[in-house]
């Protein structure tokens, strides 16, 4: 039995790179400085890691992230989350429900920095006698590097969340629960990183319970997550029936054992050899059958690899594992997710953390290993690298042609990068926070040159300059002050007044708090952050008038914290409507907006704007008004008629004028030459009286009594008004002003609609929208007949999810490659090791087919009465097991069926 070394190799003891060194690097790009500080930097920027943890709720995301804090030193002792004592599950609202809601950062150093005493606390084995010593580099995980790292919610009200973390990330792990296998929500994070293809790695947890399948998680990565899982670690199972006491590592050659009960500190290893001895021949059997698989994998996506194999004589064993390890890095680093390393643990019984963490330092990605930031300067797309080196020409916005033709190139490229050479740095603001203690923090990534304390920051976006008088980092709620924060770092600014999440900030020697840096770099934007569309909706309404004003404040600086939320006003009841990513995200809102923010306020359900409608024309109505309106005689009279309009076409078969739904047709009579009154369009007005003001009269007195139906008392809908006045008898000369002819208007509609009312009776119409519903093959039929029958909805079409339709042009948050972009991915050539514990009365083959099917989309397009989607959200999770989706629009109002409209006004008459 190999007994564990202490790996004596020290580094500087620094958590940020040297802010002087950064700036020697910025230089450089453009004045070819000293390279030795430059290299330097390259150095301190390679061994930092901005990785996320992404998962389903309840897989162990906040459970592996305490392990990881405790054993890189951060923290001494380990959080539960079900005691509410979680380092990054600070907020009451986590820790009461035993989730996460909002994204937390940490940073911490892995391994863990030198003790005093000059050796590092980080325990490995790295030799094994069954292989050759590797003759390359270094492992990168026997140095410590920063990690920062951002624990994401699994919830999936909470999705905006993760788009907004894993836009400024360079790597993430992905934690599956191996009970549950890959769930929905596991899907939609792993299509999330995917579109900003970040490369990721897979970690399999809970293998220590009951039901645990290492093996179908495996293929279910293949599947569902549609890449090839490169199985680097299996489970050791004791005596290979027994309980889960530790791993066998594929890439090592080695198996390693955690002591039971432990705090996982404790870690022996075993070599092929003494696995043997120990008796647990099965292990070191299936490490030998895994490697001959992760080689044959490796080879298929990196030439590399088929070289190393040959050198080797084609014997799988003898490859180094550093050439393993750095074959799986080549893989991992495109972004692709066409190769997936797979590891095992159980971080609740403290086993696998560590390897964990050592293969997040050997396969992830440092800030310079990732792709150009792309960024946007008006009109043009660039990446931020080209444009800060001059290879992307930045042209003046204002530049006399003449003067420009004059020039020649040489000229033109140094003038256009002078104002490029002077940024100092540039940040993008993922997040907002409004923390009790120290108001309101904006968390920002760097993405070139350096932040320092105190400077002025121009914001792109909003076209304004703030200051940064502190800078932070954070370690969850606790926070430290730093004097700058360099390229590829992440740190938060407090004290920001205007900058939102997406927003852009640089900073520029000698800027203009009014004018901004000079044009057109005051343009430069990052990418921003897509926001998703909301699905649940709900009203929220102050206690008193008083208190409006509050709960408004309160709101706008909510929706500041959280873009996911809208705020929308009601126009025909006035309610405020509050709408989100689902029912938790909109309670979780409410409570901040009254416990944390304090706002007076209530929350209930939306009241649906119904409409009414006649069913038959009235006979014509006529008022006379004649009554005082402020101190001053009004008299007029007019002639109303309604009649039903055609819900696609108006009363001349042209398409309708409509003013809230309706057509106002307005005619003039005067006698002929015979006496007979026949319509005119230049009547004949008393001087004070226009015929545009006459008309605006009428219309509005018309549309005001169409505002309350007869019977119903909802505004009137597909209704179209006839009015007509004899400018002989229904004008009194001066005693006919405005204000009575749109009196006299609205009561004669009046009573034209209590005419059609009594002859026709009325209807009423309810507001119906057009639905995009994304749900997976296996849920369609479900789904469908939903629609159709439990709904009273109509589907008017299916679409592949893989082709463009609208469901992805309103959600870009959504993944930019398509299913028939992504490998197909056979279960039966995906090697897993065997399951000790797994259901055999089912072939494996033909549970995956039952189960996962090709992972195809699918999208339903229908028309919905808008009362059936509230609340639609979680009974569409329910039928899909959380992987139906939905956006939605007003399309327009429809009548109502019998049966619907008697259930409607029982549900408002409260019976």
């Amino acid at each position: 039995m190999s007994q564990l070394v202490i790996v004596p190799r020290l580094i500087r003891r620094t958590c940020w790179p040297d802010p002087s060194l950064v700036r020697t690097r910025l230089s450089r790009t453009f004045f070819s400085s000293s390279s030795r500080n430059a290299e330097a930097t390259d150095e301190e920027l390679g061994r930092t890691r901005n990785i996320g943890i992404i998962a389903h709720i309840d897989a162990g995301k906040t459970t592996t992230t305490e392990r990881m804090l405790y054993y890189s030193g951060m923290t001494r002792r380990i959080g539960d989350v079900d005691d509410g004592s979680t380092v990054t599950d600070f907020l009451p609202a986590e820790r009461a429900r035993g989730i996460t809601i909002q994204s937390a950062a940490v940073t911490f150093h892995w391994p863990p920095l030198p003790a005093a005493n000059g050796h590092s606390p980080a325990l490995r084995s790295e030799k094994s006698p069954d292989q050759p010593v590797p003759t390359t580099p270094v492992l990168r995980s026997l140095s410590p590097h920063t990690i920062n790292l951002i624990d994401t919610p699994g919830h999936a009200d909470f999705t905006f969340e993760v788009v907004r973390s894993l836009r400024i990330l360079d790597g993430a792990v992905c934690i599956l629960d191996s009970v549950a296998g890959v769930e929905a929500q596991t899907e939609k994070v792993w299509q999330q990183a995917s579109n900003y293809r970040i490369p990721r790695i897979a970690y399999v947890n809970k293998l220590d319970r009951d039901g645990a399948s290492f093996g179908n998680t495996v293929k279910e990565i293949g599947s569902r997550l549609h890449g090839w899982p490169a199985v680097c670690q299996i489970p050791w199972w004791e005596g290979g029936k027994g309980k889960f006491i530790g791993v066998g590592d594929i890439v090592k050659l080695q198996g390693m054992r955690w002591k039971d009960g432990g705090d996982g500190k404790a870690v022996k290893s075993f070599s092929l050899k003494e696995l043997t001895d120990a008796k647990e021949d099965y292990l070191a059997n299936e490490i030998r059958k895994a490697r001959v698989a992760l080689v044959e994998l490796l080879s298929e996506h990196d030439a590399h690899m088929v070289n190393q194999f040959l050198e080797c004589n084609e014997d799988h064993l003898a490859i180094p594992s550093q050439e393993i390890t750095d074959s799986l890095r080549r893989c991992v680093l495109d972004g692709s997710a066409n190769v997936i390393p797979v590891f095992a643990g159980a971080s609740f019984k403290n086993i696998g953390v560590q390897p964990l963490l050592d293969a997040v330092v050997d396969l992830l990605p440092n800030p310079t290993e990732r792709p150009d930031a792309e960024v946007s300067l008006g009109a043009a797309r660039s990446g931020l690298n080209d444009l800060l080196t001059g290879k992307v020409p930045l042209v003046p916005a204002a530049m006399d042609p003449k003067q420009k033709r004059r020039k020649d190139v040489s000229t033109m490229n140094t003038h256009s990068t002078s104002p490029i050479s002077k940024l100092e740095g540039c940040a993008l603001a993922f997040k907002v926070v409004n923390d009790p203690r120290r108001g309101v923090l904006v968390y920002v990534r760097v993405y070139s040159g350096i932040i320092d304390r105190n400077a002025s920051l121009f914001n792109t976006n909003l076209q304004i300059a703030e200051r940064a008088p502190r800078l932070l980092k954070m370690y969850a709620s606790d926070a430290q002050e730093i004097p700058s924060i360099p390229a590829g770092q992440i740190g938060v600014i407090p004290g920001l007044k205007h900058t939102r999440t997406g927003d852009t900030l640089i900073s520029y020697p000698g800027l203009n708090p009014k004018n901004g840096p000079p044009a057109p770099l005051n343009t430069l934007q990052l990418r921003p952050i897509d926001v998703p569309p909301p699905v649940f909706f709900a009203s929220i309404e102050p206690h008193s008038l008083g208190e409006e004003k509050q709960m408004q404040d309160s709101l706008a600086l909510l929706l500041r914290e959280d873009p996911s939320l809208h705020i929308t006003v009601d126009e025909d009841s006035g309610q405020t409507l509050l709408s989100g990513m689902g029912e938790l995200h909109l309670e979780i809102a409410r409570d901040r907006l009254v416990d944390d923010l304090k706002a007076k306020a209530s929350m209930g359900r939306i009241e649906i704007g119904y409409r009414e409608c006649i069913l038959s024309s009235s006979t014509p109505q006529t008022h006379v008004f004649n009554r005082e309106i402020a101190g001053k005689k009004g008299i007029a009279s007019c002639t109303a008629s309604v009649e039903p309009l055609p819900s696609n076409e108006g009363p001349d078969g042209e398409p309708p004028d409509l003013q809230d739904g309706n057509v106002v047709k307005i005619s003039f009579l005067r006698d002929d030459e015979s006496g007979q009154a026949i319509e005119t369009s230049k009547p004949s007005l008393p001087s004070h009286l226009s015929h545009s003001m006459v008309l605006i009269s009428l219309t509005n007195g018309a549309l005001a009594a169409l505002a309350r139906g007869p019977q119903h008392a909802f505004p009137l809908h597909n209704t179209h008004v006839i009015l007509t006045i004899d400018t002989k008898s229904q004008i009194f000369g001066a005693d006919t002003t405005i204000s009575a002819l749109t009196s006299a208007a609205r009561l004669a509609t009046q009573a034209a609609l209590k005419s059609a009312a009594q002859i026709g009776g009325t209807a009423l119409m309810e507001p119906v929208m057009n639905v995009i519903i994304s749900v997976d093959e296996a849920s369609l039929g479900a789904v469908v007949h939903d629609i159709e029958s439990a709904r009273g909805g109509h589907v008017s079409g299916f679409n592949d999810d893989s082709a463009e339709s609208p469901a992805t042009t309103q959600s870009s948050y959504t993944t930019t490659s398509s299913t028939e972009d992504r490998p197909v991915i056979d279960p039966r050539r995906i090697y897993a090791p065997p399951d000790p514990f797994a259901n055999t009365s089912i072939p494996a083959t033909d549970h995956y087919a039952l189960t996962t099917g090709d992972g195809r989309q699918r999208s339903i397009t229908a028309r919905v009465p808008l009362k059936e989607m509230v609340g639609y959200l979680k009974h569409l999770r329910s039928l899909t097991a959380g992987r139906g989706t939905f956006v939605m629009s007003v399309d327009k109002f429809e009548r109502m069926g019998g049966m619907r409209e008697k259930v409607v006004l029982s549900e408002m008459r409260g019976l």
